[in-house]
C-alpha cells in the first residue's frame, strides 16, 4: 500500500470517529459532523471557522456562499484545488434560530477546544507544508485563545507545537459580510492566498 493510500485510510477512519462525536454539546443541534476532505498528501491545508447552514446540511465543508467565494478566488490566482485539503476548527455547526433561517453563531472558547482533537488528527495524518487559518477561530485554535486576525492577517507564523507554519487571513465570509468594504477585504484575501500559492510554487515547497 503507498504511503497516500494509508494516509487515506487513516483519514478515513478518523472520519467515521468523528461522526459520533459527543466532545460537546453542538452535536445536539446540528445536523451532522462536517469532516475535512481533500488530497490526503495535500501541502496546504485550509483551516475554516465551522460549517455553515448548507454545509451542515450537505455534510461537506465549504460548499455555502463563503466556500464558493474562496473556490473562485482560488481558481483566480492559479491554486488548483485538487491539491488542497480543506476543513474547519469546529466540526458541528453552531446557530441561533432568526425566524425560519438558522443563523451562524460563533462557537466559545469550550467548543473550540473540544474539536481541537479532530483537526490535530487530520494535521497529523496529511501533514500539510503550509496551513491558512481562514477567520477568527481558525486563528485562535492553531495559535491560542488571543490570537487576532487583524494582528496577524498576511504573516506566516511559525508554531513551536505544530511542524507546519501558519498563515493567517480572514475568512470569505468576511467578505460576504463586508458591505462598502467587499472589495477591499476581497482584494485583501486574494492578496494573502497568493501568499500560499507561493508557497507551493517554490522549489521545495512538495515534501510529498
Amino acid at each position: 500500500m503507498t504511503a497516500v493510500a494509508t494516509r487515506s485510510r487513516e483519514l478515513e477512519a478518523v472520519r467515521r470517529d468523528a461522526a459520533d462525536c459527543r466532545r460537546c454539546d453542538l452535536y445536539r443541534h446540528a445536523t451532522q459532523t462536517v469532516f475535512g476532505e481533500g488530497r490526503p498528501d495535500a501541502p496546504l491545508m485550509l483551516v475554516g471557522e465551522q460549517p455553515g447552514d448548507v454545509e451542515d446540511e450537505e455534510g461537506r465543508p465549504f460548499v455555502g456562499p463563503a466556500g464558493l467565494l474562496l473556490r473562485e478566488i482560488l481558481t483566480e490566482i492559479g491554486v488548483d484545488e485538487r491539491r488542497l485539503y480543506v476543513t474547519n476548527a469546529v466540526k458541528h455547526f453552531k446557530w441561533k434560530p432568526k425566524g425560519a433561517r438558522r443563523i451562524h453563531d460563533k462557537p466559545n472558547w469550550t467548543e473550540i477546544r473540544a474539536c481541537d482533537h479532530w483537526l490535530r488528527l487530520e494535521l497529523a495524518h496529511v501533514r500539510p507544508k503550509l496551513v491558512v487559518c481562514l477567520g477568527a477561530t481558525a486563528t485562535q485554535a492553531l495559535l491560542g485563545r488571543e490570537a487576532r486576525v487583524t494582528a496577524l492577517r498576511g504573516r506566516v507564523v511559525d508554531v513551536p507545537e505544530l511542524e507546519e507554519p501558519v498563515l493567517v487571513t480572514i475568512h470569505p465570509s468576511a467578505v460576504l459580510r463586508a458591505g462598502d468594504r467587499r472589495h477591499e477585504m476581497r482584494a485583501q484575501l486574494v492578496s494573502d492566498l497568493a501568499i500560499a500559492r507561493d508557497a507551493l510554487r517554490a522549489p521545495d515547497a512538495l515534501r510529498h
